[in-house]
């Protein structure tokens, strides 16, 4: 088993320690998220693609995507292509696991990126979420700007 990690306590910095934070809890990162939350993660995911919707994109940029829940959720409610984008690869294992076993491998990408220094093109996508994931941005008005950029005026 992996060295249990707890954030900002060592000489790593903040965005290594997230990263292998996340690494070894993926296994089990989906069913903690369902039991800590009671649910409530489904009801604001829900909440939140009716309010993305209003705006009807066709290419999404799911940042801090973990596992791909919020992709998953944003990509059943019409919209053609996501892109998920994490620091922690074995959240995207997990993720990309659970695309190929609901069929949702062909619309959805998920893909290990740093939210600070997205390796998109400007004006790239026409919607964009980011959930609790922006809680571990290193520097926050950084990953916000790079948001900012690959999003389509």
């Amino acid at each position: 088993m992996k060295e249990q990690v707890t954030p900002y306590k060592t000489s790593d910095s903040k965005k290594e320690q997230v990263q292998s934070m996340f690494d070894n809890i993926a296994p089990k990162y989906d069913l903690l998220n369902r039991i800590l939350s009671l649910g409530v993660d489904v009801w604001w995911r829900k909440q939140a693609v009716k309010h993305l919707r209003a705006y009807q994109p066709d290419h999404v940029v799911d940042i801090a995507c973990g596992t791909g829940d919020f992709s998953i959720a944003v990509y059943k409610s019409g919209v053609a292509k996501v892109t998920g984008v994490d620091i922690a690869n074995e959240m995207l294992v997990n993720g990309r696991v659970k695309l190929k076993e609901m069929d949702l491998d062909k619309g959805i990408t998920l893909v290990q990126g740093d939210s600070e220094q997205l390796q998109f093109d400007d004006n790239t996508f026409d919607g964009a979420t980011v959930a609790f994931g922006v809680r571990n941005f290193e520097h926050l008005e950084k990953g916000l700007t790079e948001i900012l950029r690959v999003l389509r005026p």
